[in-house]
This record gives C-alpha cells, structure tokens and sequence, in this order.
C-alpha cells in the first residue's frame, strides 16, 4: 500500500513526576497507554523523546545557591570576573545570586550588543547612530546608561537584565561592564568564571593565554557534588534552571543507562527496536525575536546507539529539476525511489546534497520534540516520534 503520511510526532501525556519515580516505568506505561488509546502501530526505529527536566526531577538534582558560593570560595582566593553570561532570569539569575552569596567582588562582563543566544541589550539601530565599535569599545554600567538611558527593556520580557543583575548583588559587590573582549576582565582581576556556552572552550583558552591565573567555566562550578546535593560531572551548571527562590534543578546526569534500560524495556513488551533520547532545548533560531533556543550545552546528554550520526539525504528538488527533468510523473517517481534505495551504495554529486542539513540527528529531533512539547503547561514531556527515517522510497 502506498506511503500518504511521513514523520509524524505526538505528545504524550505524562504523570507529574517526583524525585525517587521510576521513571523507566513511567516512559514506558505512559507511551504504551497512549498508542493503545490512539490505535497506533509501533515499528522499528521510532523514536521516544524524554525532556531533560522529567530526567532530573526524578533525579532529584537540585541544589542550593548556598552550594555555588561554597564551590566558589573553594576554586577561587580572590576576585572574580564573569564573563559573557545568558540574560535571563530563569537561566542565570539565581546563579549569579549564588556567586553574589560568596562575598567576593565580581565583575560582571556582558557581551553585546547581544548575549550568545541573542538576548538584545540595546537598540541596534541607536548603537549605529552613536557610533559604537562592538570590537573595542568597553562601556562601563555608567556609561552605558548616559547612552541608552535608565530602562532599557528587553523586548520580549520586558526585563532590564542590567538592573536585575545588579539588584542581585550583596553589600554592593557586583560592578557590570559591557564588553566583547574577555581579556578586558584581566584588568581587574586574574580569576575568572567563564559563564558563556558554546565558546566557553575558545573563551577559557585566550583568557589562559592572556595571563589569567585561574580560570573556571559554569561546567565546572557543582560538577561534584557539595554537601550532598545535586550536581553534574559533565556540565555543572550548565544548563540548569530556576526552581526556587533559593534552588536551582541541575541539568541531568545519567542519561545514557536510562536510554538503554527504557529501549531494553519497550523491546521487550513489544517485539520492537525503539529508539530513545532525553532532549533539552531545541537548536534553533526565532527570526522575528532573534533568540536562538539553545541555551543547554548540548540539545541531548543521552540517546541510543542507532541516533548517533548525521543524516544521509539526497536533494529530491535538485534531482527532479537536473537529472530527472525529462521524465514523465510515473517514472520520474520510479526512479527517484531507485535513486533514493542506491545512494548508500553509490557516489552522489554536491548537488544532490545540496540543501540537505548537516547537523547532528540528534539535534534534528531534539529540536522536533523541544518544539512538539513546548516548554509552558501542555503536559507532554514525553514525545513519540514516528517515520523520520523514512524517505520517499518506503513503503
């Protein structure tokens, strides 16, 4: 019978889940009861997606801000300088209260006119009137705001992240520059807490080879555990979120056992080699908002085997229009299905992988799941994803 449908993903309902849940129990009842309530039928090769947040609440892998400060005054002796954080309440707010509670002096350097996942700071439009050379030009909080002006919102939530921070700060301990250097922080102090994400490793690296004497990123602030609280060995606290006043819930650790154990478990119940990932934030960028979503260290700390890799396509348009183009509706689809069941086994041209996307798999459907779930009150944190390794050649 002829394919009419391709990928398809479908939120699955979900249990609040609990510290000390079984949660391979929980995946498994939960996805099983929902293809049976809908009349779905399981194959091979489909896809569970768990959010990372179901993973370390049932984890339990929260710990308080009083932890971050106590790892700080372990790692550092004096002054520190944090380099390039994320605006974002949810996201590094509490941290920076927590690095506040040290009691050491931080200076506080924000990239702009954005941070690295596109969080505006200012107007673009009057950064170029004034002239501003992003390159080199430091602004002092001061200076920054005989610019801009007193409140400067952020567009979307409405927050001025320089106030906030500031607000943040204990017996007046946290002075904030803007800046895109980081090797301007070595003019204050030689210790510094590399806070950005995706260039934290290029970061680290120039700040060492411009003189700094010790040099720590947020993966390694709570990648052990302090007085037997949550933390992360792998990431620290990247990629953890607000989830009290005076706690954060750490990114979760563990991932790959719980991938095995719940594929283990559904082959078992049905006959079925299921897939499994634990996601975070999809990799993707919001056009209007500029805000690229990505803001964990990885959009997936844990899958099985068979998500490993990039995709392996071929460009139906490009052939269709080129080397198809002459044939008629029946057999231009004949052979493009010929073509398509070849291409493991032949060499294609640049054109015909032109366009395809060369990202991870895992960072495709990461971002599949991130956007089916969503992050508010829809109550899908489990997510099945059906055919995306299908092609236009299965039947």
């Amino acid at each position: 019978m002829k394919r009419t449908i391709g990928t398809t993903a479908r939120g699955i309902r979900a249990p609040i889940i609990k510290e000390g849940d079984d949660l391979v129990h929980i995946v498994v009842e939960s996805v099983l009861e929902a293809v049976k309530a809908e009349n779905i039928s399981l194959h091979d090769r489909d896809v569970i997606g768990i959010t990372e947040s179901l993973v370390a609440r049932a984890q339990g892998n929260y710990a308080p801000i009083t932890d971050i400060a106590e790892d700080i005054n372990r790692k550092f002796k004096g002054d520190i300088a944090v380099i390039f954080p994320i605006l974002s309440r949810n996201r590094f707010a509490l941290i920076l209260k927590g690095l506040a509670m040290s009691g050491k002096k931080i200076y506080l350097f924000l990239s702009y006119p954005s941070d690295e996942v596109g969080n505006h700071l200012m107007d673009l439009d009057k950064l170029d009137e004034l002239g501003i050379n992003t390159y080199t030009d430091v602004l002092s909080e001061e200076k920054y705001r005989e610019l801009f002006g007193d409140q400067v919102m952020h567009p979307f939530t409405g927050v001025d992240y320089v106030k906030m921070y500031k607000d943040l700060a204990v017996h007046d301990n946290i002075e904030i520059y803007l800046a895109n250097d980081p090797r301007e922080a070595l003019k204050y102090t030689k210790e510094i807490l590399v806070a950005n994400v995706h260039e934290r490793y290029r970061t680290k690296k120039m700040l060492l080879n411009a003189g700094a004497t010790t040099v720590y990123g947020l993966d390694e602030i709570l990648n052990e555990s302090i007085n037997g609280h949550g933390f992360n060995p792998d990431y620290g606290l990247l990629g953890s979120n607000m989830a009290t006043d005076t706690s954060i819930k750490l990114f979760p650790k563990d991932c790959t056992d719980l991938v095995n154990e719940i594929q283990h478990r559904m082959k078992e119940k049905t006959g079925k080699t299921i897939e499994v990932m634990v996601y975070g934030d999809g990799a993707f960028k919001d056009p209007m908002g500029k805000i690229w979503e990505l803001a964990d260290p990885v959009v997936s700390p844990g899958f099985t085997a068979g998500l490993g890799g990039t995709p392996n396509e071929i460009k139906l348009k490009y052939i269709a229009d080129n080397e198809l183009s002459n044939l008629k509706e029946d057999e231009m689809m004949e052979a493009m299905k010929a073509k398509i069941k070849a291409k493991d086994h032949s060499q294609q041209s640049e054109g015909e992988h032109l366009g395809t996307t060369p990202r991870q798999i895992t960072d495709l459907l990461g971002s599949l799941c991130d956007l089916t779930s969503g992050s508010g009150d829809k109550g899908t944190p489990i997510v099945l994803v059906q055919g995306y390794f299908d092609n236009y050649a299965t039947e």
